[in-house]
């Protein structure tokens, strides 16, 4: 058990801040890479990102911290909030294709087609929903203090980049966002 929950946390503390980065990079500056071709891009971001992963990588022992060892109930919260987390994935993926996932539509310069149903019907941004409780899960599972560093860090930055993708859907799809964004909540359904 030790060994999983070291390998999920190096992947928290490695692999996920250049995932976030890599939104951080592509919103504010979409007209630039949008200059470049959506494959010269996304090729250029994902060097950057395996780039930052790899000079993460020698300070994963630094970066995850002390362990605070095998906790039974964590482990038992994070395959909850885990499981919450790849139902919402296994329905949002019927409609948020990978490449729409990787910014294609936003680096082509391609308006596309507003996402309105499924899991979007629901709340605004389901996938960042999904990715902050599977964080939080990975988090609970993983039980080091730079997991959990990590988590808190990560959720305003996936906040933020919520603010810059919904900038950006603006600015594609006009009066028909700003009508969904009025009637939908951006992260937590409305009970009915």
């Amino acid at each position: 058990m030790s060994l999983a929950r070291y390998i999920v946390g190096v992947f928290l503390v490695v692999w996920l801040p250049p995932a976030v980065v890599w939104w951080i990079i592509v919103h504010p500056f979409v007209a630039f890479w949008r200059r470049l071709g959506a494959k010269l891009a996304l090729s250029v971001v994902a060097v950057m990102m395996v780039a930052l992963a790899l000079a993460l990588s020698p300070l994963r022992d630094a970066l995850l911290g002390r362990d605070l060892g095998t906790s039974w109930p964590l482990v038992g919260l994070a395959a909850g909030l885990l499981a919450v987390a790849l139902i919402m994935a296994v329905r949002r993926k019927r409609y948020l294709t990978y490449r729409i996932l990787s910014g294609v539509p936003e680096l082509e310069g391609d308006a596309g087609t507003l996402l309105t149903e499924g899991p979007y019907a629901v709340v605004r941004h389901p996938r960042y929903v999904e990715v902050a409780l599977g964080t939080i899960a990975y988090a609970c599972f993983a039980n080091h203090v730079g997991a959990y560093v990590m988590a808190v860090l990560v959720l305003p930055v996936l906040h933020v980049v919520v603010l810059l993708e919904e900038r950006e859907l603006v600015r594609r799809f006009g009066a028909a966002y700003e009508r969904y964004r009025a009637q939908l909540p951006r992260y937590v359904p409305r009970l009915r």
